[in-house]
């Protein structure tokens, strides 16, 4: 018996709470009734996902925690109801296949393609509410929970949110599967894509090598006889913060085969930096589940403490199970991701190391907008690359906040988005993403990072 067996088997109900006191960043439901009647036909609902998915994605990142295959993670800071669309999906989902072609090449490795996409409805928040001159109101936590709008009716938190969240996520699975099976996913076209934005980059001289070598491969591939059809597909699986517990307890199967606890509302979940708390219900409700999960680790993360996550959310070492997204800012990551990676790796501790060079580096503009400097992201993704290679141990890939629109959101990259710009198309519901060019620039660098041991990041 494995670990989430025995939690299971000591867990009278597999959607059961544990964990010492409330749990953090949980909306102020003001209808407890109405909250257990949508969650109890959630319950009832079919899963989102199925176990054997989630197992597979787990032998895949068992491949990245062992340095075989690199992690690319990404998709919206906090998806919208509006934004379930075709077109919507169809953007992220190039955009992340486009990235993934580069990375494989750079790497030589395998790339494990994971959307922030289909659950990624709600934020934690650093308050609790918004003040507008006077009124003072609940702060919007995404669209699970309340409406962005600056109104009573909107920020009060709604129960019924939940089950939109349900039927959005399940729409956009339903397109992500289409997309990746129906030839969108296709290398030749993808690779397509690749060559066009490089054509029409500013200074794209350096990406240009890159391009050319993988044409050259696929070249090669043809002329050898090579089985291209297995290309036309792409492995994908959807993620999201399991920030809610209501909703995650509501969806949460045993399955009959195995007996194993499964979360059916992603393939990967992951707590984020203001709800790792070692004793709280979140990290009690992520043991007791077999899906692979993650840890957010910021700044302050001891190396006490990302053994304690070891032994708590992955007591049997299973490659893969386990992912740390490190989060500390440009200035800081050099100096403080050593001691957690030497500490885990005396361990033994087989887990995926992986950078989210976003959170760290965002800041409030003149403008009363957050936003993020490409230059400052890059220069942490880099870091953590440079930790890795020193300590000689696998920077297992990265997890970004990024759209396929191109929105003006972020700072800098070759076609340079500069501060007086982002009000022409700032779009996001909570935090600043990258657009497509800006997700492009980022991969083409990491990918030389990642052939080359070393770049400038002009």
């Amino acid at each position: 018996m494995d670990s989430t067996e025995r939690h299971a088997a000591g867990t009278e109900h597999p959607t059961g709470s544990a964990g010492a006191g409330a749990a953090d960043q949980q909306p102020d439901w003001p209808d407890p009734a109405r909250l257990r009647e949508v969650t109890e036909r959630l319950a009832g609902a079919p899963p989102l996902v199925f176990p054997a998915e989630c197992d597979r994605l787990r032998e895949r990142l068992g491949a990245v925690a062992r340095g075989e295959a690199l992690l690319l993670q990404g998709g919206d800071c906090a998806e919208t109801f509006a934004g379930a669309t075709q077109e919507s999906v169809e953007g992220k989902l190039r955009t992340l296949l486009q990235m993934a072609v580069v990375l494989s090449h750079g790497a030589a490795l395998p790339v494990v393609k994971v959307g922030r996409m289909a659950g990624q409805f709600a934020k934690p928040r650093s308050r609790p509410v918004e003040r507008q001159g006077s009124v003072e109101l609940p702060v919007y936590r995404g669209d699970a929970v309340n409406g962005p709008g600056f109104t009573a009716r909107d920020r009060t938190p709604a129960p019924e949110r939940l089950g939109r969240m349900y039927e959005a996520s399940a729409t956009t699975l339903n397109l992500v599967r289409a997309l990746t099976t129906g030839g969108f996913a296709d290398l030749a076209q993808v690779h397509a894509w690749n060559r066009a934005f490089v054509a029409a980059t500013p200074g794209s001289r350096r990406y240009e090598r890159v391009a050319d070598e993988i044409t050259r491969a696929l070249a090669f591939l043809r002329a050898c006889g090579g089985d291209t059809r297995a290309l036309a597909t792409a492995d994908f699986h959807v993620s999201h913060e399991g920030l809610l517990l209501d909703y995650e307890r509501a969806l949460t199967r045993t399955d009959p085969e195995s007996g194993r606890t499964y979360a059916t509302s992603g393939h990967l979940l992951w707590i984020g930096e203001r709800t790792r708390r070692l004793d709280g219900p979140h990290v009690a409700f992520f043991s007791r589940i077999a899906n692979p999960i993650a840890v957010k680790l910021g700044p302050s993360t001891t190396p006490d403490e990302v053994l304690r996550y070891v032994d708590l959310l992955d007591p049997d070492r299973q490659p893969g199970r386990l992912t740390f997204v490190v989060r500390m800012g440009a200035e800081r990551i050099r100096d403080a991701l050593p001691l957690l990676v030497e500490k885990a790796a005396s361990e033994g501790a087989p887990v995926c190391w992986v950078s989210d060079p976003m959170h760290g580096n965002t800041f409030t503009g003149d403008d009363g907008r957050k936003t993020r400097r490409l230059d400052a992201v890059a220069d942490e993704l880099k870091g953590f690359v440079e930790v890795h290679r020193t300590l000689g141990t696998h920077a297992g890939g990265v997890h970004l906040e990024l759209t396929g629109e191109d929105v003006t959101e972020c700072l800098g990259g070759s076609h340079t988005i500069a501060p007086e710009m982002l009000s022409h198309r700032y779009e996001s519901a909570c935090d600043p993403r990258l657009n497509p060019a800006q997700a492009l620039d980022l991969a083409f660098l990491l990918a030389e990072w990642y052939r080359d041991g070393t770049a400038a990041l002009s």
